[in-house]
């Protein structure tokens, strides 16, 4: 499902980012999935940001943690091409002191008995994440592509962590979020209707677990 680009410019708007847009019509997250995370990014002003994928959403989260005076956006991108262009428009925006996108090319991990191909472990800085967005690799790869996101970065979870799962409405997010829960009794669930479907995913460690 595309959307338009005229579709994102009340957000950019109300963000002030007025420059080209690093917008591609099959990939970029749709407006209402920006629109919540933007509103979690302002209020919450993570300090530590964690993205699988970059684009739109590294843009829009980069522009929130300028307006914070606070954050930082690490960007996971297994596309050096698409790396390269996020950081142009990064650039572009002034929002470098705001962004890393880190070229992560897809490698073999083997979790729980299954193999996936996931970004590279090598360029991730060891961070406590106080957000994390999941928006690849694209599910065509394999089957529940973006499952091994929680087994790498669970125990970097800061307490009271929030995570938003993009293309929530799929079958196979639908399953990987029930092999989360299932795993990680730590975490909350709630889907929101939106127009691929979001899954937003709360830590709450409590003494024990």
């Amino acid at each position: 499902m595309t959307t338009d680009i005229a579709a994102y410019l009340p957000l950019c708007d109300r963000l002030n980012l007025h420059h080209e847009l690093p917008y591609t019509p099959d990939w970029s997250a749709a407006p209402d999935f920006l629109e919540l995370i933007v509103e979690h990014c302002l209020a919450d002003k993570p300090e530590t940001v964690m993205e699988c994928s970059s684009g739109l959403t590294t843009l829009m989260l980069a522009r929130c943690c300028q307006i914070n005076n606070r954050g930082h956006v690490y960007s996971l991108e297994n596309g050096l091409d698409y790396a390269e262009a996020t950081r142009r428009h990064i650039n572009r925006h002034g929002l470098d002191d705001y962004s890393t996108v880190l070229h992560a090319p897809l490698e073999h991990y083997a979790i729980n008995q299954h193999d996936y191909s996931w970004y590279a472990a090598a360029p991730i800085p060891k961070k406590s994440i106080d957000m994390l967005v999941i928006d690849g690799p694209p599910g065509f790869l394999q089957r529940h592509s973006r499952y091994p996101a929680l087994p790498v970065f669970f125990e970097r979870l800061a307490e009271n962590a929030i995570v938003f799962l993009d293309d929530a409405a799929r079958i196979d997010e639908r399953e990987l979020v029930d092999l989360w829960l299932g795993e990680y009794p730590a975490l909350t669930h709630e889907f929101i209707e939106t127009e691929r479907g979001c899954s937003v995913l709360r830590v709450s460690r409590h003494s024990g677990d």
